[in-house]
């Protein structure tokens, strides 16, 4: 007997909007309310990981840096920083752009609140331990002393490591093969209060925005690494499309390391600072990530006619580059991590971040292929400063 063919991630979330929509039609009201039991259950579960997520993944990536070079790893986490945070506002600035017209007419109102909407039969109070911003000050903290004391703060370190093993297995195993229930019950309510046609419509609009502002991302970063190295970018960015294309099949950054770092040799940069910058950028570098939430979230706060302005999400674009520090390793690692941002700084409700959701892992292989073929780029202008320094000293 054969076994049935295994259905990634984005599968299952495909199969769970198609069903959600499709159950909408047929399921009685008490079935939707039992959907909107697990669904409350669930929520109240990622509000209350959220913080511990922020504190597992952030505290032990700040720790780590401890045991690198000091000069070569502050310019690595500087440049990777800059260029995350242009990214994002550069899709600011593309979204508020475009997106009003594509949208215009799809408006919808506060998701989650017309009197049809199915409600659950209990739900059960589970406050988050702390918030956003004060789980990122912890892992600040945290993070730093281990840096600063080094080897004095070795079983605290230990500690972290296992903290954020356990968060990942949390993710891998309980949220992750979790989600298409949500996601089926947002989509099972959405389609009873009326609100899914306007929702797909945009989903398939900005898309395709999306993807090409990729493209754009990566054009520049290889423009601008081109000033420092003097390679020509068309030429880089050919030499690391195979990295792109593993990125695409695998959704992984630590994945496609080997890969990237291959490339990023064969395009010119030194084996020693390929070596340091292409594992290092795999997990603080999140230009594709950041580029594709703000993005989705302009384009949610544009169909429920939520105010924002540039001043809103540069702030939010400067802690999200923070906040999904090393969240790449986990599969929507990414979006989990900034939740808390999205309802703390952006105004989302329990139901837009659910949209979100559904939205950034639909695209989750085009971030994280725009991610790691910028780390390229980054090994370059590094390369620059470290490489051509040791080869004169070698000479």
């Amino acid at each position: 007997m054969k076994h049935l063919p295994h259905i990634g991630l984005l599968g299952r979330i495909i199969i769970a909007i198609a069903l959600g929509i499709g159950a909408a039609y047929i399921l009685p009201m008490w079935a939707c309310r039992i959907a909107a039991t697990f669904n409350g259950l669930f929520s109240a579960l990622l509000n209350f990981t959220i913080p511990l997520l922020i504190v597992g993944f952030v505290a032990p990536a700040i720790a780590d840096t401890g045991r690198r070079a000091g000069a070569m790893l502050g310019l690595t986490v500087a440049i990777a920083y800059v260029m995350t945070f242009c990214s994002g506002m550069l899709s600011y600035g593309v979204s508020t752009a475009i997106f009003p017209s594509l949208i215009s007419g799809t408006q919808i109102a506060d998701l989650g609140t017309s009197g049809t909407v199915p409600t659950p039969y209990f739900t059960v109070p589970l406050e988050p331990l702390a918030g956003v911003t004060a789980a990122l000050g912890l892992a600040f903290i945290l993070g730093f002393g281990c840096a600063v004391l080094d080897e004095k703060a070795a079983p605290l370190r230990a500690v972290l490591d296992d903290f954020r093993g356990i968060i990942n297995i949390l993710i891998r195993k309980l949220i992750v093969p979790l989600l298409p229930l949500y996601i089926f019950g947002i989509f099972l309510s959405m389609t009873i209060e009326g609100a899914v046609a306007p929702v797909l419509v945009t989903f398939v609009k900005i898309i395709g925005v999306i993807f090409i502002l990729h493209i754009v991302v990566l054009l520049l970063q290889y423009f601008v690494a081109s000033l420092f190295s003097g390679l020509n970018p068309f030429k880089a960015l050919w030499t690391m499309l195979p990295a792109y294309a593993t990125a695409l099949g695998t959704q992984s950054s630590a994945a496609t390391i080997p890969v990237t770092l291959e490339r990023t040799i064969a395009m010119g940069v030194s084996r020693d600072v390929a070596g340091f910058v292409v594992p290092l950028c795999a997990t603080i570098h999140m230009s594709g990530s950041t580029l594709k939430i703000v993005a989705c979230a302009v384009a949610l706060m544009l169909m429920r006619g939520m105010p924002f302005d540039a001043g809103m999400f540069a702030g939010f674009v400067a802690m999200l580059g923070i906040a999904i520090v090393a969240a790449p390793g986990v599969p929507g690692g990414s979006i989990m991590a900034s939740l808390g941002l999205l309802s703390s700084m952006l105004g989302f409700t329990e139901a837009d971040n659910a949209l979100m959701i559904a939205l950034y892992i639909s695209m989750d292989s085009f971030g994280t292929a725009c991610n790691i073929t910028g780390d390229g780029a980054i090994a370059q202008i590094v390369d620059r400063f470290f490489g051509a320094r040791k080869a004169s000293q070698t000479a």
